[in-house]
């Protein structure tokens, strides 16, 4: 019984640090997103020189990943996209931070969408998946589609490990009432989830835990996974399939750009859809290279003998 208290007590003096910590950091959080755009993002160009020019946060694993979607650049051009990256890496953040006190109606002049046909396809009865892809600013685009669909907003992410952000990050997420769904918990909340009429956001350019399930095709023409939730959900469930590109128009404002595949996944073949969404992702990044998240790993997995059987694009697999 006493080990039974001291682990209670213990948990207790957890949960109240790390609840202490979280109003700490989004107090002072809140106070920096009150101050003026363009005193953050002047903070955010002195970041953005440190992380690109004396940290080199990441640099290497950037230029290497912007070599292979674009081996006709020049190294010149390459440097370039790299560092209009990093610009609007930092920028990212900055504006992320800023959604702590802005309000709906400055929310509404940063980022603009047309969500009548969804809305249509709402009305109709249909569930929707939107996928999108890691193109910035993606925070600005999954409240915009909370706040103007009609429709529960089921949106998928990592949990963080610190606690404290982890709170902060899903007050930001929800600011418009969407349901954040940790990928850790998918299976076990989204059935209850589901029963209802619903809209599902996926980034689904994210790396699968397991590469030996994920579906494999070419990312500009090197092998990489795939997520198979593009494709198996709306199949199986006769969802609606919607793909989002999030398009930059000047520093701080970006407009989204809705295509609607169908109004039932069941109409396609496996890999269909996520072969169509390789395209459209592939020429999004071709259209803004530098919104891209080029410093996550995108070819991180090396295809095997074993995830051949799992290759669903309509070129030959590599030989091995």
């Amino acid at each position: 019984m006493g080990i039974i208290v001291a682990s209670h007590t213990c948990t207790s003096y957890l949960c109240s640090s790390i609840y202490s910590m979280y109003y700490i950091i989004y107090a002072f959080l809140y106070v920096v997103s009150l101050l003026p755009f363009f005193i953050l993002y002047g903070i955010s160009d002195v970041v953005c020189f440190f992380m690109y020019r004396v940290f080199r946060y990441r640099k290497s694993l950037v230029i290497h990943n912007i070599s292979i979607a674009f081996p006709t650049k020049t190294k010149k051009e390459r440097e370039l996209i790299a560092k209009q990256f990093y610009k609007n890496f930092t920028d990212n953040f900055i504006e992320t931070l800023k959604l702590i006190s802005m309000s709906p109606a400055e929310f509404d002049k940063r980022i603009s969408v047309n969500m009548d046909a969804c809305n249509a396809l709402a009305a109709s009865g249909k569930n929707i998946q939107f996928n999108s892809g890691h193109q910035m600013n993606w925070e600005y685009a999954s409240l915009a589609i909370s706040k103007h669909l009609q429709l529960p907003w089921l949106a998928v992410y990592k949990k963080i490990s610190s606690p404290p952000m982890e709170k902060l990050v899903l007050k930001i997420r929800t600011k418009f009432g969407a349901t954040m769904v940790a990928i850790e918990e998918y299976a076990a909340r989204m059935p209850a989830l589901m029963k209802q009429q619903y809209a599902l956001g996926l980034i689904a350019d994210q790396n699968p835990t397991e590469a030996k399930t994920a579906y494999w095709l070419n990312f500009f023409n090197r092998p990489a996974p795939f997520l198979t939730g593009t494709d198996k959900g709306p199949r199986r469930n006769k969802t609606a399939v919607v793909f989002v590109n999030i398009f930059k128009i000047k520093r701080g404002y970006y407009t989204l750009e809705l295509k609607i595949i169908t109004d039932d996944g069941s109409r396609f073949k496996e890999g269909e859809l996520t072969r169509m969404y390789r395209d459209f992702l592939e020429e999004n990044i071709e259209r803004q290279p530098a919104s891209y998240l080029w410093s996550h790993r995108r070819w991180k997995h090396q295809i095997n003998s074993g995830h051949l059987k799992k290759w669903i694009d309509n070129v030959p697999a590599p030989a091995l």
